[in-house]
């Protein structure tokens, strides 16, 4: 595989959750699969906000690792690709620890793959 795939592959991976934070934001009832399924239902106001947020973070997060795979001209600082990964692994924590079982068992996964397909685009 070449980096350009594995940068592909992250960004593919990366819409998934970004798309349960859109959906959640706009009144799902996937509490329980994030924020450690504190709100098993639809999420309070403040959190659907958040959400939007957190989907807006996947995709700059998406776009820094296409541009480090060389699978989009971002114009994006090269540097900005440590802090991705940073926040990648730390999500692959946060998650693999939710108290949420739901959580756990989808977003662990994903962002396990997130996190080698970012290796991959940077390494490869």
């Amino acid at each position: 595989m070449t980096s350009q795939t594995f940068a592909l592959f992250y960004a593919l991976l990366a819409a998934l959750p970004a798309a349960m934070h859109v959906a959640v934001a706009a009144g799902a009832p996937l509490g329980r699969f994030t924020v450690g399924g504190r709100f098993p239902g639809r999420l309070p106001p403040l959190w659907r906000g958040l959400a939007l947020v957190q989907a807006g973070l996947l995709a700059g997060m998406a776009l820094v690792v296409l541009g480090r795979g060389g699978a989009l001209s971002t114009g994006l600082p090269p540097g900005l690709f440590w802090p991705v990964l940073g926040l990648t692994l730390l999500s692959l924590l946060a998650n693999a620890a939710s108290p949420s079982r739901p959580e756990r068992l989808l977003w662990t996964p994903v962002l396990l793959g997130m996190a080698a397909s970012a290796l991959g685009a940077a390494f490869l």
